[in-house]
């Protein structure tokens, strides 16, 4: 009799260490959902202020994903990938950087899309008057004339771009001042230390010390348009893809519409 109850208990026990094994596996919890993850996101600077807004929407909803930001022209954040500096996402000024990227399959697949597009804009101080077209800019009393750096500033590239389809750029050449991001455009002509600027719409709104001339026609430069994607060397690819998915969500857009920013229907 105490055999088998001896017995009894053994199996008892066995059946329920087998179970305590196998729950586990019949129920596993949400990684994403339960883990902590930092995410670096490498931005154009004229994304600043839409970007700040837009993190503490997405943490109501995912306060265990940190997002840092590193702003900066596009092109220096595309060096700064290429040379293996930390990132998990890129939104750039341009497809040209992240085609770059992509070409070098620095990019998770599938993750690439287009965030929003811009317009390029003619800016003075706001004291200023007697500006009304590009073609004032050719004026002797323009002396200093900011852009961005056409090598690595997308807002200088298209700047040059419409500056050479208007058939001005080599009457301004020497005006011009090269600025190492579009914000430093901005900030040289708010300070009256540029007579006047080439920006983004975005950069223009934000400021009011500065004053619209005029719009940049679209047909003289390439496509204004901001890609971002996953970056391959992610250590948190699933965390990274879900913040670029957010971007695309009707409270992302509306943040993005709200600072100029023309969004995707």
């Amino acid at each position: 009799m105490k055999k088998r109850q001896v017995l009894a208990f053994l199996g008892i026990a066995v059946a329920s260490l087998l179970l305590a094994i196998s729950l586990p596996l019949v129920t596993p919890s949400p990684v994403l959902a339960q883990s902590n993850a930092n995410i670096l996101v490498s931005a154009a600077a004229s994304l600043k202020e839409a970007l700040t807004e837009i993190k503490p929407l997405y943490q109501q909803s995912r306060s265990n994903i940190n997002i840092t930001y590193n702003f900066g022209a596009s092109g220096a954040l595309q060096q700064q990938i290429e040379q293996g500096a930390p990132a998990d996402i890129f939104i750039s000024a341009a497809k040209k950087q992240v085609d770059a990227l992509e070409q070098k399959g620095l990019l998770v697949p599938g993750t690439r899309t287009n965030l929003a597009n811009n317009r390029l804009v003619l800016i003075v101080p706001k004291n200023v008057v007697g500006i009304s077209s590009f073609y004032n800019l050719t004026n002797e009393k323009i002396k200093k004339i900011a852009i961005g750096e056409p090598r690595s500033v997308p807002a200088g590239q298209y700047s040059e771009q419409v500056l050479k389809k208007l058939g001005i750029f080599d009457q301004v050449k020497s005006k011009l001042v090269l600025a190492n991001n579009v914000r430093q455009v901005l900030a040289v002509v708010e300070s009256g230390n540029a007579d006047a600027g080439l920006v983004y719409t975005t950069d223009a709104k934000i400021s009011d010390k500065v004053k619209v001339v005029v719009a940049a026609d679209d047909k003289y430069h390439s496509p204004i348009v901001y890609p971002v994607a996953v970056i391959k060397r992610s250590k948190n690819v699933a965390a990274a893809k879900e913040f670029v998915q957010f971007l695309s969500s009707s409270q992302a857009k509306a943040v993005l519409k709200k600072y100029g920013f023309i969004v995707p229907q």
